[in-house]
């Protein structure tokens, strides 16, 4: 069932749903590829049709950040829990290893996507890391030969938005991976370069706040949270309008 979120679609899925869906896209034929937008994705994607359009085509379109789920509640169209992109990877990780998949990490700066291969082999035995590269390639034909040499069953690309979800859209099915997932900077936190908030800020829907005491230079992001709330209250009025009307 999908919950339509100002425009972007989600998928009204469990995080333990998410997985098991994943883990089958993982074992079918051809390519699919995994969006975990939240609000700042879900604006842009107001922004540009097209990559609206990108969004909503996924196979799997998950709500990542806390404010998306404030926003279902506001448009009485409640999602029945956030997803967040990392905590969905981890739980696939799981599956992949004990499937003994081949996994490909893309993106973050030089020498994060090896580091965070190492420990993840190491965290999930069963598990072949069959290549990394980082983000700031500039041929994306080489990067995608570069996946397809080494057989990757799964890839996690992690460039950051819009540009990851363009990316697995357009060269995703050159690539003969059979499922993309977009993690923005999930490497950064797999490798130890990051550290996520505690679990009670995790559990009580704080994160953003955890992560901006640590890094203030993020307020002008967390600042548009606020008005993507008050975009979701002038589309619930709007709406009832018309409904009266």
């Amino acid at each position: 069932m999908k919950i339509d979120i100002l425009g972007v679609l989600f998928d009204n899925l469990t995080m333990e749903e998410a997985v098991a869906t994943g883990t089958r896209l993982a074992e079918e034929e051809g390519f699919h590829y995994v969006v975990t937008p939240n609000p700042e994705i879900v604006n842009l994607a107001r922004a540009s049709r097209d990559y609206g359009e990108l969004l909503n085509g996924a196979d799997l379109v998950l709500p990542d950040g806390i404010g998306i789920l404030y926003a279902g509640r506001i448009l009485n169209t409640p999602l029945r829990e956030r997803v967040p992109g990392i905590d969905f990877a981890a739980g696939l990780l799981k599956e992949l290893a004990a499937r003994e998949k081949r996994l490909y990490l893309l993106g973050a700066k030089p020498g994060v996507a090896q580091e965070a291969g190492v420990r993840l082999a190491a965290d999930y035995p069963g598990l072949m890391i069959c290549g990394t590269g980082d983000g700031y390639f500039t041929d994306s034909e080489a990067a995608v030969q570069a996946m397809r040499e080494a057989e990757a069953d799964v890839a996690f690309v992690c460039l950051g938005a819009p540009k990851q979800e363009r990316w697995m859209a357009e060269f995703g099915p050159q690539s003969g991976v059979r499922l993309m997932v977009g993690l923005g900077g999930a490497l950064d936190v797999f490798a130890g370069r990051v550290a996520r908030a505690p679990r009670i800020w995790q559990r009580l829907g704080l994160e953003w706040l955890y992560r901006l005491l640590h890094q203030p230079s993020r307020i002008g992001r967390m600042a548009k949270l606020p008005l993507f709330l008050v975009t979701a209250w002038r589309a619930r009025r709007g709406s009832s309008a018309n409904e009266k009307g």
